[in-house]
């Protein structure tokens, strides 16, 4: 063993003496290796031997323009010889400043108040907390409950984790949570045979109507991840459901919550995947790619309408307390400037275009793969669904950890492939050459061949 490969075991060994890692059975690094890596380059990481991985989720869907991307470093830079961090309250600072003004901006018209927290689940936090309080203030103390779609994820905080349907994270900790109503989802994959999108979005979006009717008088808001429920398996929706969602809000007196902490700044193929539908939420949540993938940040966008429910004097009590050390953080807010720089700069967008028409092409062949039930895309996210037969879309058993060995084979062959159970998806940064997308679908195709085998 020469001394990077020592230099690469001891730190995993360091590593695992200490650290708890997130969303993993620890047991499981006796036999899959922990990657140390050192430094990123592009769409690469780099771990202490040299071996180079390409990040096919963007470490978990955050980097936008690759790692170690000179323009937000050096921003980032300038930004630590000027001001690291300040408390929020009462105190306030430009880039911060800047960073709201921009943010209004570019999303959909109506969004004029921006509340920053510190990640994706304090967001959402923010969100149904606001949305609860404003009713409560307006008084309508008895609106206490979100509705949700079914197989939506929201975060792991507990108020996330309460308006989120997947059971691996959910069912542990029920007893703590919230119970949302749930709508079923829109989900191209599971609708009937013969249907469109869009009547599948209608069929559903009858039912929310339904439920609407039953439960608007106790309800705060519809919660939804807009076009793709990401962590619930990149289950995907026609944007028809989003208009039609947003004129029920209106029509019952709901508010309406649009999750795009994974699926804005481009993943879906518009800067936000609202857009798409031509709605403005009441509620907005942003985080993952907006720092570009570099420092935790999240933002909340509302109304003046939400914002005046609580201006009022100190005594009446209308305040709405919710705070984090970090709030406003200038080097995350500088990070997430910059960002918007780039996409102000560059043809981001026009340039996605045509790695998803690439992606699309080369996903192509899978759908006729005798385990791949379904290859679908938005945008910059494609998933490729596997199971036991494709006939009847029998899911292979969850203990045979199936979409593992496509991780693991991604590994040896220099690419970060971590599959939702047995759904292998792709979520690039937008800096990937076709080239390297070939290189992704290569690696994957040939996992997908090898786990399949009984």
């Amino acid at each position: 063993m020469n001394h990077q490969l020592d230099a690469n075991a001891a730190l995993a060994q360091r590593d695992l003496r200490h650290i708890w890692h997130p969303c993993t059975q620890m047991h499981d690094h006796e036999y899959v290796p922990m990657v140390p890596i050192v430094r990123g380059e592009g769409a690469w990481l780099i771990d202490a031997d040299g071996r180079r991985y390409l990040d096919g989720i963007s470490s978990w869907w955050t980097n936008l323009f690759g790692h170690a991307n000179p323009r937000i470093a050096a921003a980032l830079a300038e930004q630590a010889r000027t001001l690291e961090h300040v408390i929020f309250a009462g105190f306030t600072h430009p880039v911060a400043i800047e960073l709201a003004e921009r943010l209004v901006d570019i999303t959909p018209q109506g969004l004029e108040k921006v509340f920053f927290a510190d990640n994706g689940s304090a967001a959402i936090e923010v969100a149904l907390k606001m949305s609860f309080h404003y009713w409560l203030n307006q008084g309508h103390g008895e609106k206490t409950r979100f509705i949700a779609l079914t197989g939506s994820y929201h975060g792991e905080t507990l108020g996330a984790l309460s308006v989120s349907d997947v059971a691996l994270y959910r069912k542990t900790y029920a007893p703590l949570l919230l119970t949302p109503i749930l709508a079923p989802s829109p989900d191209i994959y599971e609708g009937e045979p013969g249907e469109s999108p869009e009547q599948i979005a209608a069929r559903r979006l009858e039912t929310m109507r339904e439920l609407l009717e039953r439960h608007a008088q106790e309800a705060c808001a519809v919660i939804v991840e807009p076009l793709v429920q990401c962590a619930g398996g990149m289950r995907m929706y026609h944007p028809s459901y989003l208009s039609g969602l947003r004129a029920l809000c209106d029509q019952y007196h709901v508010h309406l919550i649009a999750d795009e902490i994974a699926v804005g700044f481009g993943r879906t193929g518009t800067m936000f995947a609202c857009e798409q539908a031509a709605i403005a939420p009441d509620f907005m949540c942003l985080s993952k790619g907006l720092t570009g993938g570099t420092l935790p940040l999240s933002a909340v966008l509302t109304t003046q309408r939400m914002y005046d429910a609580f201006y009022a004097e100190y005594s009446a009590g209308k305040a709405f307390l919710h705070s984090h050390s970090y709030t406003g953080n200038p080097l995350a807010c500088r990070a997430a400037l910059e960002t918007l720089n780039i996409f102000r700069d560059e043809p981001v967008l026009e340039h996605n275009r045509t790695l998803t028409a690439h992606l699309a092409k080369r996903l192509a062949p899978l759908r006729e793969h005798p385990n791949v039930a379904d290859v679908r895309q938005h945008g910059m996210i494609a998933a490729v669904e596997l199971v036991a037969d494709k006939a009847t879309r029998r899911a292979f058993p969850s203990e045979e950890r199936r979409g593992l060995r496509v991780y693991l084979h991604g590994l040896e062959h220099g690419a970060l492939l971590r599959p939702l159970g047995n759904i292998i998806y792709f979520m690039p940064p937008y800096v990937v050459s076709e080239d390297e997308i070939d290189h992704l679908v290569d690696v994957a195709s040939a996992g997908i061949a090898r786990a399949v085998v009984a």
